[in-house]
């Protein structure tokens, strides 16, 4: 199964392959604009998560802790809630509405979010060279996306604006949440429980679907299969098991890697200004990628990676989540 497959890797090998992730979603928006029927973001949320998750859950059905019980379902909910039935209507909506520029300029806001929430709702204040940093990779991305003359509709800014503030809430949230043994069934309920807010919600606003083509239909199993069930997967396990700074850097590669193909697509050339923005995020995601790798599998985490509350007994852990102390397990 994928998530114990991940239980071995080192840090440099976590590192690597939670890249993975954002670069998949740095896909997401000449998925959905090219691909995808237009001005439907509720029916593009439900059918990411849907698929995904019934291939998920199904996969980690025949291993032990494949279901949330008790408690855990409100958590996962919760979770559900944050990074898919918020995040994703979200983000489909700001792509819809903004230019691909500005719409993939929104996830340089990633670094300062995670940091601000870490500080606000667990009282963790964040390194200043961690917030410089932050700064630096928000204004890489800035100068890399957004090209002179593009248009701002205020609509699609606060949409994006909010799914990234709702992606960083994910992000915190399942840093300080204990991880659970079967991650390939947990995060597969996770997209089900968001499903299972997206799906009537869509329904209710947008109707019922269109007629689907081939071409929608092979870009929502790659959006949905890819570009979610796998990369999520990864994500969560980095979220976990890498410092707390890392992965909002790492999350750096989805706009820089959808400014990337919107170039390579449409047959566009790199001014100097967007050239120096590529080198400022660039730096910013191996700054990232540096923290992530520093702490070998044994070393006392620092007290900014340390669990921030009491693990409760008979959950299941990851081997590697670090525990107040420096043990791990």
């Amino acid at each position: 199964m994928i998530g114990m497959a991940m239980d071995g890797w080192s840090r440099r090998t976590v590192v690597a392959a939670t890249v993975i992730a954002p670069v998949s979603w740095g896909t997401t928006a000449i998925t959905i604009t090219e691909f995808l029927p237009a001005g439907r973001p509720l029916l593009v949320a439900a059918m990411r998560v849907l698929p995904a998750g019934l291939v998920l859950v199904a996969l980690g059905s025949r291993q032990p802790g494949w279901r949330p019980v008790g408690r855990e379902w409100l958590r996962y909910a919760v979770l559900a809630a944050c990074n898919f039935a918020l995040f994703f209507p979200l983000l489909a909506a700001g792509i819809y509405r903004l230019p691909g520029g500005v719409a993939a300029s929104g996830g340089g806001l990633q670094p300062m979010l995670v940091a601000a929430l870490t500080w606000l709702l667990l009282r963790r204040r964040p390194r200043t060279i961690d917030l410089a940093v932050g700064v630096v990779a928000a204004v890489g991305v800035a100068m890399v996306v957004i090209r002179p003359g593009a248009g701002f509709d205020r609509v699609g800014l606060l949409a994006m604006v909010s799914a990234n503030t709702a992606f960083a809430v994910g992000v915190v949230l399942t840093k300080r949440m204990p991880a659970p043994l079967n991650r390939t069934a947990i995060t597969g309920w996770q997209l089900l429980l968001g499903a299972a807010l997206l799906v009537p919600l869509a329904l209710a606003v947008e109707g019922a679907p269109p007629s689907l083509t081939a071409r929608n239909l092979a870009g929502f199993a790659y959006l949905s299969l890819f570009g979610t069930g796998l990369a999520y997967i990864v994500w969560f396990n980095g979220i976990r098991r890498l410092p707390s700074v890392a992965p909002p850097l790492l999350g750096l590669a989805a706009p820089v890697t959808g400014a990337a193909l919107g170039w390579i697509v449409l047959g566009q050339s790199l001014s100097p200004v967007q050239l120096l923005g590529f080198a400022l995020a660039l730096g910013a995601i191996s700054y990232g990628a540096l923290q992530g790798a520093r702490t070998n599998r044994t070393a006392a985490p620092s007290s900014d990676d340390a669990v921030l509350v009491a693990l409760p007994v008979g959950v299941a852990q990851d081997p590697l989540v670090e525990r107040p102390g420096g043990q791990t397990r």
